[in-house]
């Protein structure tokens, strides 16, 4: 299945963050986004004309009482493996592919097994792609709505399109939060990210909850924005996150995991976390 939209695949958006975050990247690189492909500008502008926060409520309502279907962890694997583009040459690696190579570095640099299992799962909440969600609902780096727009989100200019720009009660710092209210009680732009956090909020460790719900809060933890949001608690876990980040971007290759060796260790880590049936 593809899915339309301004990307070539959902894995563009992944690498244009990867380049972005590069490690030793030069101040002057920094924001120097004159290669960027068309489609991933076009994509942006997209995801911050559309993300508002009557949309954000919309969606949680809409998923987060995971009520459209039950299947097993490795069942929703498969199911995400099926998104598939046809238009992109450059890789024959497939999303259980990518995930597998996030985990397998997890699990080398000898992290606990439910670190290892957030790196194969962290991008499950991609299947809304197959829901018949746009790119723009799904993949971007995250950021709160309901309050002023921080500079430091990419391509932040696009949001001049999005209605919640000319609404003054979102305009200022805290908008409708207040200072140190925690995340947990600010709505982020919708995705992947928030729609996979309460699919595995029953069964996974707290780090392995703010590592999905927050891993393209980009603006946050690789930027420092909306630190004012935060409590004590979220500062804490933000470690974690920090922590994953670097797997999460830089640990593909075109050296192809072998599915069929590796599924049986990770089969057994879901076995130990997730029941046999998780509702979506």
């Amino acid at each position: 299945m593809q899915v339309q939209g301004p990307l070539q695949n959902l894995e563009q958006w992944d690498d244009f963050v990867g380049e972005r975050y590069k490690p030793n990247k030069k101040t002057e690189e920094f924001r120097d986004y004159s290669k960027t492909t068309p489609g991933v500008v076009e994509f942006y502008r997209q995801n911050h004309a559309r993300q508002t926060r009557a949309f954000v409520l919309d969606k949680k309502r809409q998923y987060a009482g995971l009520t459209r279907t039950r299947m097993s962890i490795w069942e929703a694997l498969d199911y995400l493996n099926t998104l598939v583009d046809e238009s992109d040459p450059d890789t024959d690696l497939s999303q259980i592919d990518h995930n597998l190579q996030a985990a397998e570095a997890i699990r080398r640099d000898g992290h606990p097994d439910w670190f290892q299992l957030t790196g194969l799962l962290h991008d499950i909440g991609k299947v809304l792609c197959l829901y018949g969600e746009e790119q723009w609902a799904v993949v971007g780096d995250t950021f709160p709505t309901g309050c002023a727009y921080s500079d430091k989100i990419v391509f932040h200019e696009f949001f001049d399109a999005n209605p919640d720009s000319k609404n003054p009660e979102y305009q200022t710092q805290l908008g409708v939060y207040e200072k140190g209210c925690g995340l947990d009680k600010v709505d982020l732009s919708w995705g992947h990210d928030e729609y996979f956090y309460h699919i595995a909020k029953p069964y996974l460790p707290e780090p392995a909850l703010y590592m999905i719900r927050y891993h393209s809060f980009y603006p946050a933890h690789r930027e420092g924005a909306y630190d004012y949001l935060m409590n004590v608690r979220d500062r804490k876990m933000f470690d974690w996150v920090r922590t994953f980040n670097p797997y999460d971007l830089y640990s593909k290759s075109d050296s192809k995991p072998s599915v069929t060796e590796l599924k049986p260790y990770y089969q057994g880590l879901i076995e130990k976390y997730f029941p046999s049936q998780v509702d979506f």
